[in-house]
């Protein structure tokens, strides 16, 4: 089929979309020029199964996803009742026949169930009915397979369970986080923060952490925990952008018997973290309706598991993170501010690398220290040139992109210094390579560069009687900076 042809029936499709929402579709077959064999086609075409009913129950349409989702041939599935083809629903738990009953859409339902050749299947289904001058005359059913995705999830609250009862010894499990000392910093924004850290560990009050992707999150809400009284609890992690909001309220508050086809009694990350801590990191990314679930199971202090009636009592240090602005989420409905309010208790913000340029030099010794250690590697030293690429980057990805940029570099190195040669092809253009002679002149761009500063520094350090700190202010760079830069020139004039 063309481009031009599917456009052609994405349009169509999206008319008879619009007529069954107004009531007006009443067959497969509406209008003269669309035909049937066009609308299967392009059900054929989409990424996601769909599996069509008539007013009995029996399958009249059943597309190559849902085959494959399911794995059952498609022959063997239309005109074969529900039932027949997946014997492990029932009239109650099939949303299928849910809704030729009810006449009710379902949205975003989970179906776990076995299909005739005894394959566990896990869907979301969004199942609608299909009316005739008013009446049921079948249920249509769009489904994506999260198969994959729950078996992982299952693993996660098994592994998570395990944390309560571990092999090791506390002191041993304590140890495996990272503390307040591991944190290279020297810039002063960075040292309140972590001083407000240390402060908080010490309450039971959330917290909420701040900053973009790779500043070190996790790494302060993991010394928060290591510092606090629940040190010897669990500690639960739960990124709430890497599982489908179908799944994540099942993880968070667990799941109870009968809750849906192949539900099982189980406890959700809430529980178990109960006497310890429970971290959610992109808090931004759980759908806003769960939002309002947390808000109130933190309101409470209790829990109930999805599916259940009981509620369950825990004790839960609450930590959330996330990458963006919350009052930009708020704004944006990504957010609850009520939730938001309940959270920011306490705010631990973390400036970018960006904007810790006195942090850049000791973070690239301390990562080059620590992973020359790891493998025999014939590097000694970094070259001026690469540190002054690395004060000049704005690095995006922050410490973590530093780490991965200093890795990679002695990964590359083969000679006892680290050059600017040995990094990604983007760090090229920011320092000039490139010697350019000057007319008239005996010496190169650089040198004459490098005259100006060191008369620029020695004015300001006269000004500032020999006071770094504020002749850096006078120079307009930060204090470490500066250090750095007499150092090299100190050096220069021992050379």
């Amino acid at each position: 089929m063309d481009m031009m042809n599917f456009c052609q029936r994405v349009t169509i499709f999206r008319q008879l979309d619009r007529k069954r929402r107004k009531g007006e579709l009443s067959h497969l077959m509406i209008t003269p020029g669309i035909k049937q064999d066009m609308i299967v086609e392009f059900l054929e075409c989409l990424d996601e199964g769909v599996h069509i009913v008539n007013a009995e129950g029996n399958t009249i349409y059943y597309n190559k996803v849902a085959s494959q989702m399911d794995g059952m041939p498609a022959d063997e599935v239309i005109g074969m009742h529900v039932l027949e083809a997946f014997p492990s629903l029932t009239h109650k738990s099939s949303t299928l026949l849910s809704v030729l009953k009810t006449g009710q859409a379902l949205e975003e339902r989970e179906q776990t169930f076995m299909n005739r050749k005894g394959k566990r299947v896990t869907t979301i289904n969004r199942t609608i009915p299909l009316r005739s001058k008013g009446k049921v005359v079948g249920a249509a059913e769009i489904s994506k397979d999260l198969t994959r995705m729950k078996e992982l999830s299952d693993q996660v609250l098994h592994l998570q369970e395990r944390i309560r009862h571990p092999r090791g010894s506390r002191e041993q499990e304590v140890k495996r986080f990272y503390s307040f000392d591991d944190i290279v910093t020297q810039n002063p924004l960075m040292l309140k923060e972590i001083e407000r850290a240390r402060r908080a560990a010490r309450t039971h009050s959330p917290v909420l952490v701040i900053g973009e992707t790779g500043t070190g999150k996790e790494l302060f809400v993991q010394a928060i925990h290591r510092d606090s009284s629940r040190r010897d609890q669990p500690f639960i992690v739960q990124n709430c952008a890497a599982i489908p909001a179908s799944l994540l309220e099942g993880i968070l508050f667990g799941t109870a018997r009968g809750a849906f086809t192949g539900a099982e009694d189980r406890p959700g990350l809430v529980e178990l973290a109960d006497g310890g801590t429970l971290f959610l990191d992109e808090i931004h990314a759980m759908p806003i309706d769960l939002q309002a679930k947390l808000l109130r199971v933190l309101e409470d202090g209790q829990v109930r598991r999805v599916g259940g009636t009981e509620l369950r009592s825990f004790d839960v240090r609450v930590i959330v993170a996330t990458n963006e602005d919350p009052l930009l989420s708020i704004k944006e409905g990504r957010l609850r501010r009520d939730l938001y309010y309940r959270i920011h208790v306490v705010g631990i913000h973390l400036p970018p690398l960006r904007e810790r340029p006195e942090d850049i030099t000791c973070l690239t010794h301390y990562f080059f220290r620590k992973l020359k250690g790891q493998w025999h590697s014939p590097v000694k030293r970094i070259a001026d040139e690469v540190m002054e690429a690395f004060v000049r980057y704005d690095w995006p990805g922050n410490v973590r992109e530093l780490e991965h940029t200093v890795e990679g570099a002695l990964n590359l190195a083969l000679e006892e210094e680290l050059r600017l040669v040995h990094l990604p092809r983007h760090f090229q253009a920011i320092v000039p390579t490139q010697v350019i002679r000057m007319k008239g002149s005996g010496g190169c761009l650089r040198e004459m560069l490098w005259d100006v500063e060191a008369r620029l520094i020695r004015e300001a350090m006269e000004e500032a009687g020999g006071n770094v700190l504020q002749a850096a202010k006078r120079l307009g760079i930060p204090r470490q900076t500066l250090q750095y830069k007499l150092k090299k020139l100190n050096e220069r004039k021992r050379g």
